[in-house]
């Protein structure tokens, strides 16, 4: 692998995962539709580090609010052994249950990951799935502005919007879309649906690795390339950090129309060229 490639595969990386417009739909469009065989064969070791890379994007940006609850969490561990928890919760201890609450639907569709992951040789579905996105989108630019924040959030909202993140498994459902727009509806703060959705994407970005960490050290890890890999690993991680706070502006001013008409207009060229090869 060269220098380019990394470079360019860590960007790619960094735009896809936090912008609203689903990497996997736009992968499986690749493979089979534009002929791009392999485009997802890269080392899987290096993808393991890519998905790092946009992991430190989210520290990055929120370093402040992961400080305060990896705090928190040490804090309410030593409350629930001396039996001396506050009657108010704080801030960052009930964002810690809030993200554990949206995490929870994940685990429903483990036992369906293979099935999910085979809709994306249904051209039509992630055509569908990609219009559908759009939808989203464009509904979260006229929603009711709400005021929660992980102050007044309750579990259930943090379930449904986490249901909405499990329903972005699917190819061509956007991760960050679906979980903003979802926080939107419940009630959400619209800075604090972005924040949500970004710092619930840590423990989703990082379980996958793991799963598929042991996969990876046992494929042929090329050790020499590694100084290779860590370049698209720091352009992931820029490259994802300018995403996150450019999806942070956009929503607070209401603005997804753009990513909504991109969304359209992918799927609608998407069923084109699937037509157009019948």
């Amino acid at each position: 692998m060269t220098l380019l490639s990394s470079a360019l595969l860590g960007f790619i990386q960094g735009v896809t995962e936090f912008l609203p417009v689903s990497s996997s739909g736009h992968l499986a469009i690749a493979e089979h539709l534009l002929n791009i065989s392999g485009a997802s064969s890269g080392p899987p070791f290096f993808d393991v580090l890519l998905h790092l890379g946009t992991l430190f994007a989210v520290f990055a940006a929120y370093w402040e609010d992961i400080r305060d609850m990896v705090s928190e969490f040490f804090f309410g561990v030593s409350d629930l052994i001396h039996g001396s928890t506050p009657a108010r919760v704080p801030p960052a201890r009930r964002m810690i249950l809030l993200i554990i609450a949206g995490t929870l639907p994940l685990f429903a569709v483990l036992p369906f990951k293979d099935a999910i992951e085979a809709l994306g040789d249904n051209m039509y579905f992630v055509a569908f799935a990609l219009l559908a996105t759009g939808c989203l989108l464009f509904a979260s630019d006229h929603v009711r502005r709400g005021r929660k924040t992980e102050k007044s959030a309750s579990m259930l909202d943090a379930l449904l919007v986490g249901a909405g993140q499990a329903l972005a498994t699917c190819p061509g459902i956007s991760r960050s879309g679906t979980t903003i727009t979802a926080g939107c509806f419940v009630g959400f703060d619209r800075k604090f649906a972005v924040r949500y959705s970004f710092l619930m994407s840590i423990p989703a970005i990082l379980g996958a690795n793991i799963l598929s960490l042991k996969d990876a050290l046992e494929a042929d890890v090329l050790w020499a390339e590694v100084p290779v890999y860590l370049v698209g690993v720091a352009v992931s991680a820029i490259v994802g950090y300018a995403c996150i706070r450019l999806i942070r502006l956009v929503a607070d001013k209401g603005k997804f129309g753009f990513f909504a008409c991109y969304c359209w207009l992918a799927g609608v060229v998407t069923l084109a060229l699937v037509l157009t090869q019948k």
